[in-house]
């Protein structure tokens, strides 16, 4: 940046609180959550939220397990006053959700508010104003008197209204830019207001102190909370709310720190959603928690659903990297993170505890609704226990540990070649093409075991096979004997078929459970010709008869090596 345009720029102010407790304390237990999706998320829309789409997104919440929702300021819009309206007259608000109304601190506004929530059983009316040094000096042109004045005309009135209201009224006021205002300015205004409302500590007042613009680092805001907290009369009568955005990026710090500072509640949108660069993301908070096996008291085992909605409503994308739940954030595309996660894996299943603890993933994605099928993907940058992953977790092959560098730079070739990610589907057919393709220069046909011999004394056996293979197109019959099938039909290629090889490695599983399940072999052949090779040739057949997939997996590796693959 330009040297001169710093000059344009001050620091924050810090807040003096030289014994500040917060960063000793961590988050126990959930706040209270209010979503403002319906308002603060809407109105940051290029185009707002129509009657359909605002239905849809208030059941998404409720279904969320959020029990208090701005619904709207109704005073401002039609469209709001009409939304509040469909809600109380068909009655759509569930008995333990209690919906919220934005008003500013204008009579006609409050009445009009209070109109709108005609019938509603439980209700919070929500007035602010606003109280930054700066707005006072440039947009109102009053003094903190005059801003005092008009907050506390405005609490008597919503507290006439709420008098004569046939429902359950509650009061929420906010010092609207709260992180712009003088500290001891904000409390006072605060404290006038609930002076007007006199709440109890079985009816306390919900005091909402908001970042409307994120103007300092996470740690101001939480110092902030604790001094208002600290100096504040009648702090037992008060739920302190915290309503973050997020203009340096740190809105969910802020809140997380805030929270830890004493606060009780805290407002929020589903992915952040608002004016400017967003309000805090009321769901990486809540899965935040989870992490730590805190409960949120939110439910979002289902997020596939909660970005459906939330696209569908705000025609809003979501980032594939958005924390929890973005398409790619339980996906590594790198080689040593998917070794990592391969080995993690395992290791949890293993593990009786149940605790979860796997390299790179924080939690269990089957938790929040998504699968296993997309935690490891394959493009050029993957290393070999991506591709071994996805073959023994989608497709229940288990390849050999030295097998698979090999079968990784299999996939690795064919995802430079095609420059882009592999299937998971994609990565098992060129494993078939690889290994289990009955085709190549030796191709069996048929192949008996003609007789076993048994020596009890000798503590040992031998077979005589008989194999029928076509070799470079010409069918061929063969016969060996060796210790046992596959032995007799190794000495039947190196002797009658001319190769050169040792069986260095033989492995093998079910790879279905039942009396019909089928069976995997993998081989691996030493060249004799090649003198200190430290990889050999892997083959795999795939069999119900064990003998059959050995033969298979035999000629799959012959064949690799004859190619020289």
């Amino acid at each position: 940046m330009q040297a001169d345009k710093l000059k344009k720029y001050r620091p924050y102010p810090t807040v003096p609180l030289k014994d500040r407790t917060w960063p000793d304390n961590t988050i126990t237990e959930a706040p209270l959550w209010c979503s403002v999706d319906l308002r603060d998320g809407n109105q940051a829309l290029r185009q707002p939220m129509n009657l359909e789409q605002k239905l849809e997104m208030f059941q998404l919440l409720v279904d969320i397990g959020f029990k208090e929702i701005e619904v709207g300021f109704p005073a401002a819009s039609k469209v709001e006053f009409d939304f509040l309206r469909l809600l109380i007259e068909d009655n759509l608000i569930p008995e333990d959700v209690t919906v919220q109304v934005l008003t500013q601190a204008r009579e006609h506004l409050i009445r009009k508010s209070f109109a709108a929530l005609q019938g509603v059983r439980k209700g919070i009316v929500h007035l602010y104003n606003s109280t930054s040094t700066l707005q006072r000096q440039v947009v109102f042109k009053m003094d903190r008197k005059e801003i005092i004045q008009l907050g506390v005309q405005g609490a008597q009135v919503i507290r006439e209204e709420a008098e004569r209201f046939d429902g359950d009224i509650r009061y929420e006021y906010s010092p609207e830019s709260f992180t712009g205002t003088e500290l001891d300015f904000a409390l006072e205004i605060c404290e006038e207001v609930m002076g007007v409302w006199e709440p109890t500590p079985e009816r306390p007042v919900v005091v909402n102190l908001p970042a409307t613009v994120e103007m300092a680092t996470a740690n101001i805001y939480a110092d902030q909370i604790e001094w208002f907290i600290r100096q504040m009369k009648n702090r037992d009568c008060a739920l302190i709310s915290l309503h973050a955005h997020n203009d340096r990026g740190s809105a969910v710090a802020a809140t997380e720190l805030a929270l830890m500072a004493g606060a009780d509640r805290v407002e929020g949108t589903l992915f952040g959603n608002g004016e400017r660069t967003g309000n805090v993301d009321i769901i990486t908070l809540a899965l935040n928690m989870f992490s730590q096996g805190v409960d949120p008291k939110l439910d979002f085992s289902n997020v596939n659903r909660v970005v459906n909605v939330y696209k569908r409503c705000t025609d809003l994308p979501v980032h594939p990297r958005h924390p929890y739940v973005g398409d790619l954030v339980y996906t590594a595309f790198s080689g040593s993170h998917q070794d990592a996660i391969s080995k993690g894996m395992d290791a949890v299943a293993d593990d009786a505890s149940g605790v979860w603890a796997v390299p790179y993933l924080p939690i269990d994605p089957k938790d929040v609704g998504r699968t296993y099928e997309s935690i490891i993907c394959i493009n050029s940058q993957s290393g070999k226990g991506g591709a071994a992953y996805i073959m023994d977790r989608q497709f229940g092959y288990k390849l050999p540990k030295s097998m698979q560098p090999g079968f990784g730079r299999v996939v690795q070739e064919k995802t430079e070649n095609i420059g882009k990610e592999l299937s998971s589907k994609a990565v098992y057919t060129v494993f078939e093409r690889e290994y289990l393709q009955e085709e190549g220069y030796f191709r069996l046909k048929e192949f008996n075991v003609l007789k076993r011999h048994i020596d009890q004394q000798e503590d040992m056996s031998t077979a005589d096979v008989e194999a029928v293979l076509f070799v470079n197109g010409q069918e061929q019959r063969l016969r060996g004997t060796g210790n046992g099938p596959l032995d007799a039909m190794c000495a039947v290629l190196n002797d009658q078929a001319e190769l050169y090889f040792v069986l260095h490695s033989y492995d093998e599983h079910s790879l279905t459970e039942g009396a019909s399940s089928r069976a995997v072999t993998y081989i691996e052949l030493m060249d004799k010709r090649e003198k200190g090779s430290r990889e050999g040739w892997w083959g795999a057949g795939v069999d119900t008869d064990i003998i059959v997939s050995s033969i298979k997996a035999l000629l799959s590796a012959v064949n690799r090596m004859h190619a020289g693959r």
